[in-house]
């Protein structure tokens, strides 16, 4: 397991990187996002949604759990923290090892679900609209992602 920090200083930089790594992610690739309210995990996850291509706006899907965005890869986004202390499987597989990239946010609450082999993002703050962005690969697929998105 390899950790790798970035800082971005503003939402638009943040956007950006979600982006860039939204052009080296294959269909089945999953990642989880951590960080307070207000960090940027939404910001992250448009700039990932924009680099696939996807056109509609995306939002935190707090209410729904999984939110499905069509684009050159479909996008699934996942608020789970309603699941908290439940064991309810709503289906992860079909989106862990589907056609497209699955972001998780407070993916904890869901451990026993998630495939070995993933990306973590944690999105933290600093002064203003800084953020430091760590990245957390436990496999050589996801190493060589953030190497190159991060060269």
């Amino acid at each position: 397991m390899s950790k790798h920090n970035t800082d971005t200083h503003s939402s638009d930089e943040t956007m950006q990187l979600g982006e860039k790594l939204a052009s080296l992610l294959k269909p089945g690739d999953v990642l989880t996002l951590e960080g307070d309210l207000g960090a940027g995990k939404t910001t992250f996850t448009k700039g990932l949604a924009r680099g696939l291509g996807v056109k509609r706006t995306v939002n935190s899907p707090t209410f729904t759990i999984v939110k499905e965005y069509e684009g050159r890869l479909p996008l699934y986004h996942m608020d789970v923290y309603r699941l908290e202390n439940s064991d309810e499987d709503i289906g992860f597989d079909e989106y862990f090892h589907g056609e497209g990239i699955t972001v998780v946010e407070w993916a904890t609450f869901i451990e026993d679900f998630l495939p070995t082999e993933r990306l973590n993002v944690k999105i933290s703050y600093q002064e203003g609209d800084s953020r430091v962005i760590e990245f957390t690969s436990n496999s050589y697929h996801y190493e060589s992602i953030v190497n190159e998105l991060l060269s």
